[in-house]
């Protein structure tokens, strides 16, 4: 698998560790060198802004997409590549799942989790078979990867859907894929 293009799910705050905002800005950078185009939420605050930011300044390709909701609330990056809205979360999660290759998962909060939880399921009913990341900022997702483990062991998981998440715990383990 090469990716081209990678969705980033993450949180609209910054959340309180340096490290979470720290590795968006590292990821940014990283895929700006390598040409991988950031397909993520178009949201202009929090570890959102901060990778969208990051590719932009280092001369990269950011699509975000952004519910008509969120247009009111004025959250909009104003300064990416491209903006796409879209009527709903649901057909915004549904268009930046099916513009990537892959998708990585960055520390945020109900919203990253459905959205992880949605992917993984879209993997398991064979809907798509794309690699999904979990960047395990400062341990951030430590907790979370034990609990899949704990509905593996007890026999509530396919395991066809767990072999697509891989953990990394630094955005450069990202770099073999590109």
């Amino acid at each position: 698998m090469k990716i081209q293009s990678l969705a980033v799910f993450c949180g609209s705050k910054n959340g309180h560790n340096p490290l979470f905002g720290q590795h968006a800005e590292k990821l940014g950078k990283l895929m700006a060198d390598h040409h991988i185009k950031l397909i993520y939420g178009g949201g202009s605050a929090g570890i959102m802004g901060i990778i969208a930011d990051s590719v932009m300044a280092n001369g990269g390709n950011v699509t975000g997409i952004i519910p008509k909701i969120l247009l009111e609330w004025e959250v909009q990056h104003r300064g990416i590549t491209e903006l796409i809205v879209s009527d709903d979360m649901h057909a915004r999660k549904r268009t930046i799942y099916s513009l990537c290759d892959a998708a990585l998962i960055l520390p945020g909060g109900f919203g990253t989790l459905d959205e992880l939880f949605e992917i993984v399921t879209w993997n398991q009913l064979t809907i798509h078979d794309k690699e999904i990341f979990i960047l395990n900022s400062g341990g951030f997702y430590t907790h979370l990867i034990r609990h899949i483990d704990l509905m593996k062991a007890e026999d509530f998981l396919y395991e066809e859907a767990v072999k697509r998440i891989r953990v990394i715990d630094d955005p450069a383990d990202l770099v073999k894929y590109f």
